[in-house]
């Protein structure tokens, strides 16, 4: 395998950095004191929860998550269950991770 060269990373690190303007910085300038209809406004507001979701679907449900057995599959399934429930009470989003990380040990210590 090769090394990278300097010029190779310039150019890797530019094509970063401009793709990265392009799709986060120049939305804002180009929609800034725009009103959104409301339907698009509503459909934007299902991003990061979306996202979110994804995220922590790929890290609970795996291909051979139940191959060590059904109590280390299960238990974060538990304190996921747990999470949700603090989440719709609170509404807060720190109090929804310290409950994650409070039912997920309590549960690795059962």
């Amino acid at each position: 395998m090769q090394a990278i060269t300097w010029p190779q990373f310039l150019i890797i690190f530019g094509c970063c950095a401009v793709t990265m303007l392009a799709c986060r910085v120049l939305p804002l300038f180009l929609l800034k004191g725009r009103q959104l209809p409301r339907r698009l406004e509503e459909a934007l507001g299902y991003i990061p929860p979306a996202a979110f979701a994804a995220l922590v679907a790929n890290d609970l449900f795996t291909p051979g998550m139940f191959d060590a057995g059904l109590w280390p599959a299960a238990a974060p399934l538990l304190a996921a269950g747990g999470v949700v429930a603090v989440a719709r009470l609170t509404k807060s989003l720190l109090w929804s991770a310290l409950a994650g990380i409070a039912f997920f040990a309590l549960l690795m210590l059962v």
